[in-house]
């Protein structure tokens, strides 16, 4: 048995907005059994627009049930049956959410008739109820009515029932096909396309803007987990909406997809990418004049519209660096706020390779030079290398170049080529910019498999 539902709601995810009409045709494959159709008073203001489209205001739900009182009658219909919807994904979260809210858990297998129309009726213009209407000839009097539309999906599938010669339903009732849990705007020919291999991959909307930018080691499997589940609230439910297709560039290696996940975030700055939007490192290494005139290097947290001489994402490797510079350069530990106990004098006195401008026993001038080369040497501590990994064949390796301490590019060069002879390597690389982010992940993932890094030029 199959149970062909349409809704109107408030609004388009089932999280915040409620069900004002709802009609259920109870079909056994050959004709409709049975019929169940009701406003219902979503316990909201149904907003001006959504009044516009299905003719249903606030007056004619005020002494409509709630979905509560209906619930019962709504699961016992639909709980054993074929769930069936035009962008069954869309209704079938809102019944889900809102049966849960009400004490039902329901799980059903679901059909979508979009889906089923573009395999059964294919190169036809536009899949949507009221187009695919028109084209097949299937009356509908009562658009953006539950009813209706109910009624003019139970016609539609029959028709789509009689034509199917190959099978289609019974494939997508039995899970041999995932195609119904992708968006309803989304080509399947878009995932059968993807590799199993690392890279990054581009969610666009019906104008081709990027919406969304990801990152994978294996590209298709994880694009398909983005249209698992059935979350019904705002933020997945607009983004699965405006999914129209999938481009994607195939990397070498993760880190590969990483940079270049990062990178294109910032260039195309997707509005459902947000974490990456925030991050910035978290401290810096500043330097400043105190008030005798010394020089101080310190590190801190990172504010808004500094400029540091460096930045690092965590605090130990801030000092690190820190500690390399009073080191070579025989800083004062104490006016870098490194040594903060004992007596100011006895700091220079012991083998910390202080002059004594703690205590005013060195000169400002004096040692204000220091510090100058410790910060024009800055470059030099940052490390150049190369990472050598796999790349997209068993022909080529993958390079990444880092250049004191900052991304230079990265591309494929042949597993024959001399990797010592970077003059022949950099026309193989494409550059790209570089940020905080970017050299944190190279310099941890370098820290972690150093059998990869080369030795430094």
């Amino acid at each position: 048995m199959y149970a062909i539902v349409d809704i109107e709601t408030t609004g388009g995810h089932a999280s915040s907005n409620g069900i004002t009409d709802i009609a259920i045709l109870i079909h056994d494959g050959s004709s409709i059994t049975k019929r169940f159709h009701s406003l219902v008073n979503p316990g909201t203001s149904i907003p001006y627009f959504i009044q516009s489209l299905t003719g249903i205001n606030d007056e004619m739900v005020k002494d409509a049930p709630s979905f509560n009182e209906i619930a019962g009658e709504v699961f016992s219909l639909i709980s054993s049956t074929v769930f069936v919807a035009h962008n069954v994904n869309f209704d079938y979260s809102f019944l889900k959410h809102h049966l849960a809210a009400s004490g039902y858990e329901l799980n059903c297998k679901k059909l979508c008739t979009i889906r089923l129309g573009r395999r059964i009726f294919p190169g036809l213009p536009s899949y949507s109820l009221g187009k695919l209407c028109h084209s097949l000839n299937i009356p509908n009097t009562d658009r953006h009515r539950a009813s209706g539309d109910a009624e003019a999906t139970a016609v539609l599938f029959s028709m789509l029932l009689k034509n199917d010669l190959n099978g289609h339903v019974e494939q997508f009732i039995n899970k041999k096909t995932s195609e119904q849990q992708l968006p309803p705007h989304l080509q399947k020919s878009d995932i059968d396309q993807l590799p199993k291999h690392p890279g990054v991959y581009y969610f666009h909307d019906n104008r081709g803007k990027v919406i969304y930018v990801g990152k994978a080691i294996n590209i298709k499997k994880r694009v398909c987990s983005h249209f698992t589940g059935n979350n019904a609230g705002k933020q997945r439910q607009e983004f699965l909406k405006n999914v129209c297709f999938i481009s994607h560039r195939t990397c070498g290696t993760e880190l590969m997809a990483f940079i270049l996940e990062a990178v294109e975030i910032k260039r195309l700055w997707p509005a459902n990418n947000r974490s990456m939007k925030r991050f910035e490192a978290a401290y810096g290494l500043y330097t400043y004049e105190d008030q005798k005139g010394y020089l101080r290097l310190v590190i801190d947290k990172k504010r808004k519209n500094s400029s540091p001489l460096h930045s690092f994402n965590t605090i130990s490797e801030g000092y690190s660096l820190l500690h390399n510079l009073i080191k070579k350069f025989e800083l004062c530990p104490r006016l870098c706020f490194v040594q903060k106990t004992g007596k100011v004098c006895e700091i220079h006195s012991s083998d910390t390779g202080c002059h004594g401008a703690c205590c005013g026993k060195e000169d400002a001038g004096f040692y204000n030079i220091r510090v100058n080369h410790a910060v024009s040497d800055l470059k030099t501590i940052l490390p150049s290398f190369l990472l050598i990994g796999k790349g997209r064949t068993d022909e080529e390796k993958s390079i990444i170049m880092m250049e004191q301490g900052n991304l230079h590019g990265m591309g494929y060069v042949s597993n024959k080529m001399d990797f010592s002879n970077l003059a022949t390597i950099k026309p193989y690389l494409e550059l790209y910019p570089s940020n905080d982010y970017i050299r944190n992940i190279i310099m941890n993932h370098a820290s972690k498999y150093p059998e990869r890094v080369s030795a430094g030029f």
